[in-house]
């Protein structure tokens, strides 16, 4: 079992950190998370019958401890809405201009506010398949959803998103113009 869960923990413990951290938006909610998903993992391991990857299931138990986490505080969704903290998370380039990186890290810090202002289900899969990397049978599997709730809901969260940050373009060149 050692083997097994060294395995695990190299091939997937940042994803499910990130994963975890995006969810909690604190690193020591998100490092206690990590322990408990391990945990987890140790206990049901053996019970685990290898009818979807180990990523899918490691995904899929990350997302019900978060849940569970969320429930013990207060109602998951508002708990959702209050952590989400993006202004934290900034794409690092390896050699840009100053010019460059303050308008890349504004813009970064633009979508992920917009981000949070969707809905839950579409910020979940959005973090899955586009900052996780799941495709959509694995996504599908972590969230025990059909293939085709997938799609749908990966589609309507990005024409959300779109619109929110359409709107929010909108807002700011409205406030440039009046100024």
């Amino acid at each position: 079992m050692n083997s097994v869960f060294h395995d695990i923990y190299s091939k997937y413990h940042q994803d499910l950190f990130q994963f975890l951290f995006y969810m909690v938006k604190n690193r020591e909610e998100a490092e206690d998370l990590v322990q408990e998903v391990y945990i987890r993992v140790m206990r049901s391991y053996v019970k685990f019958e290898g009818k979807s990857s180990e990523k899918t299931w490691l995904f899929s138990i990350a997302k019900n401890v978060a849940i569970d986490h969320f429930r013990k505080h207060k109602s998951w969704k508002e708990r959702l809405y209050e952590k989400f903290d993006w202004d934290r998370h900034q794409v690092k380039d390896l050699a840009p201009l100053p010019e460059e990186t303050a308008l890349k890290n504004e813009d970064i810090k633009i979508l992920y506010e917009c981000l949070d202002l969707c809905n839950t289900n579409y910020r979940i899969i959005l973090i899955l398949r586009y900052i996780n990397g799941l495709t959509i049978a694995e996504a599908a599997e972590a969230l025990n959803w059909t293939e085709s709730k997938v799609k749908t809901t990966q589609h309507r969260a990005l024409k959300s998103l779109r619109e929110v940050m359409e709107s929010r373009l909108e807002k700011e060149e409205d406030n440039h113009a009046s100024i």
